[in-house]
């Protein structure tokens, strides 16, 4: 790998920063979240590892997206399987889940959540980043207060800014002729807040069929009901269109990264993306509060690979069958109502119900070159397609209720007992028409349930200081593309069942530790997974795994201002993620690095000029492939980036200048081993991955009204 700098000096400042420093945090007895209960609570009374990303850490970052600050702020794993640097479709791994992450972290605007119901990814697009007040969050399962999909971990992002008045304008500009513009608009009238805001961006990109835009728009109207009441409704759209460049054959640093997979050139993925957001907050009495929040969301997505269209794409003697576009539609909805009681001096208590549903269809069309290759060489019948033309569809519908009660309680002046249970179940229903058997599932309907519940302590031992023990079970359900396999012959699916939730039990011990100005926060975790849901590379099966896989970890972050000009920040991850039994025990599970590290500082010179940067280290990991393939393969190389900026502020104007990926490394935060199409339309075992974009410069300004 070319590096243009010593990462082990990076590393080395990483450690160092990480075991004595990190950005001067908020107090936890004045800062109030809602990820622990989804009612406001103080943060020092959540029995959980909970991190606080401010709108002013988001000003101050050298980020323009929300993966990048998750992971230059939060300290997370991001992978990305298109680089860029919009960083669409990127997935964070909370907890060490490697290929599942993106099913096992949860993403919630305001409480409410934006994973789609399939595999793909979440559209973070769709949140203006101006629109953000702050970013919550929360490591390690979460079900009880949240249901599917929590267990690796919750990230929370609150748009709910107050009724402070803020109208901004921003603009960034740079490599690959990279367009960035951000705007907001909030005021206040009477007791009505509005707030607008929305976000451009447009990139040529580095990668040959990387070029990629966005566009989105949020308007929030909020009308305060006197004191903490208030009712709230957040209109949203999104559109994306990103260039699919696909992946590099051979290791990390081999081939030329640069350049797009043959039958990627051409590729792209449209998404539209729209929907509404309500809330109300009311209180009943002096003893009992309510909180309704519901969502509707209507997403279409358009997967065009023009390739299939030729006559190149049917060459050989027994081509890939491939469609040449495929549309996705689907919508949820979702409705969830909660009552707070508050009991005085025994404590608090929760009782809540969540409704969902939601359905999604998918069809593909098939060029005259592969209608042609089909008729040559796989004709009609038992050992060729279904039928000609060639047909493919599927479509699926989920139907959720969910009950759950969280209970909190004083035993001492300084120890509390938190505990909660929640269960829930899932009816769902499939269809489709497999291009090689014909209609293969005539509606089976399956339902299943799952429960999650913790309990806690929290020892609150000293002023900014405080201990907690906690056991959770959380679990996720499978997404609607998991009910299907897929032909080895090429890109159509047939049906392989309804598979069962996917359970964790996990252990943890953490705890808070505020001195001066220096706060510290860290956990130590042990989990066990049973039913992991997994995709076989090898046999293209999804499938419930028949063995226990178990993640242990430590989480520290540590932040001090050092100075009243530097504050300095730090943290890191040492995770390992590994088959508890079967025939792969003690193997690790892929896409899973055992060290993250993280560091920033940012040094105000005075009241105009500041600099910052920070620093990135992610360990080597094994590469995505069947289980049966990793003892006899390498593993991907671990990395280093770091950026840096400089900032000048007057009155009302902010500009910046920012270097990303000063070092110019060659990395890739995901690559993988198995079956790959080659130009003649063979196929066989390679090593391929999906590099990041090198060195890039931007220059922003931003001015408020």
């Amino acid at each position: 790998m070319k590096k243009r700098f010593s990462s082990k000096a990076l590393v080395t400042l990483a450690c160092g920063v990480a075991v004595s420093f990190s950005v001067a945090a908020q107090s936890p007895q004045s800062t109030v979240i809602v990820s622990g209960s989804r009612f406001e609570e103080n943060l020092n009374e959540v029995p959980a590892n909970v991190q606080i990303i401010t709108r002013e850490e988001i000003a101050e970052s050298t980020s323009s997206n929300i993966p990048d600050i998750l992971s230059q702020i939060g300290g997370l794993n991001i992978r990305n399987t298109t680089g860029g640097q919009l960083n669409l479709g990127a997935t964070v791994d909370m907890g060490g889940y490697g290929p599942t992450a993106k099913d096992t972290t949860l993403i919630l605007v305001d409480g409410q959540r934006i994973n789609p119901i399939d595999s793909s990814n979440v559209s973070w697009e769709s949140i203006p980043l101006d629109s953000i007040n702050r970013i919550e969050i929360l490591r390690g399962g979460a079900s009880v207060q949240y249901g599917n999909g929590a267990l690796g971990g919750v990230i929370n992002i609150i748009t709910n800014g107050g009724s402070k008045t803020l109208n901004q304008a921003s603009s960034s500009y740079g490599s690959y002729n990279t367009l960035v513009n951000n705007a907001i608009f909030r005021n206040t009238i009477d007791q009505t807040t509005v707030q607008l805001s929305a976000n451009t961006s447009n990139t040529n990109g580095w990668r040959q069929n990387s070029a990629a835009n966005a566009y989105s728009f949020d308007g929030k109207v909020t009308q305060s009901l006197g004191g903490k009441d208030n009712v709230y409704a957040d209109l949203f759209y999104s559109y994306s269109n990103q260039q699919m460049p696909g992946g590099t054959l051979g290791q990390v640093g081999q081939g030329n990264p640069q350049a797009a997979k043959f039958n990627n050139i051409g590729s792209s993925t449209a998404i539209d993306n729209s929907g509404i957001r309500m809330g109300l907050a009311k209180a009943l009495s002096d003893t009992f509060n309510l909180e309704v929040d519901g969502f509707y969301s209507n997403k279409t997505t358009f997967f065009t690979q023009p390739y299939y269209s030729t006559e190149a794409s049917s060459a050989g003697s027994y081509p890939t069958i491939s469609p040449s576009f495929t549309k996705y539609q689907g919508w949820q909805a979702n409705f969830s109502p909660r009552i707070k009681a508050n009991l005085k001096e025994y404590g608090t208590s929760i009782l809540g119900y969540e409704f969902n549903k939601a359905s999604q269809s998918s069809a593909a069309s098939y060029s005259a070159a592969m209608n042609q290759a089909a008729a040559n060489v796989y004709p009609p019948g038992p050992y060729g397609v279904s039928s000609l033309p060639l047909q493919s569809s599927a479509s699926a519908s989920l139907y959720n209720q969910s009950i759950y009660f969280i209970q909190k309680s004083p035993i001492t002046r300084i120890l509390d007992f938190a505990g909660g249970y929640r269960y829930q179940s899932q009816s769902a229903s499939a269809n489709g028409v497999s291009i090689w058997s014909g209609s293969t599932n005539p509606n089976p309907n399956q339902t299943y349930s799952a429960s999650a519940g913790d309990i806690a302590f929290n020892l609150k031992y000293m002023k900014g200081q405080r201990i907690y023990i906690k056991w959770n079970q959380s679990y996720r359900f499978p997404n609607v593309d998991e009910f299907w396999t897929w032909s080895s012959a090429g890109g159509s699916p047939s049906f392989g069942g309804i598979l069962k939730p996917q359970t964790a039990q996990t252990y943890e011990i953490g705890g808070n530790w505020q001195i001066s100005n220096t706060n510290l926060t860290a956990s130590i975790f042990t989990s066990n997974s049973q039913n992991e849901i997994l995709y076989n590379p090898a046999t293209y099966n999804n499938s419930n795994s028949p063995y226990e896989i178990n993640r242990n970890g430590v989480n520290a972050s540590i932040s001090t201002a050092a100075t009243s000009k530097l504050s300095i920040s730090g943290g890191g991850t040492l995770q390992n993620a590994f088959y508890a039994n079967g025939p792969y025990q003690n193997q690790a599970i892929a896409q899973v690095p055992n060290l993250l590290l993280n560091a920033r500082a940012i040094y105000a010179l005075n009241n105009q000029w500041s600099f910052g940067g920070v620093v990135n280290y992610v360990s080597n990991q094994h590469y995505d492939a069947a289980p049966a393939y990793y003892n006899n393969l390498s593993v991907m190389p671990s990395y280093t980036v770091a950026d840096i900026y400089a900032s000048y502020k007057t009155t009302n104007w902010e500009t910046r200048l920012t270097v990303k990926n000063i070092g110019n490394v060659q990395y890739s935060t995901y690559g993988g081993y198995g079956y790959v199409q080659m130009p003649d339309n063979s196929s066989g075992n390679s090593y391929y991955y999906y590099a990041n974009d090198p060195r890039s410069v931007y220059v922003s300004a931003k001015y408020n009204f």
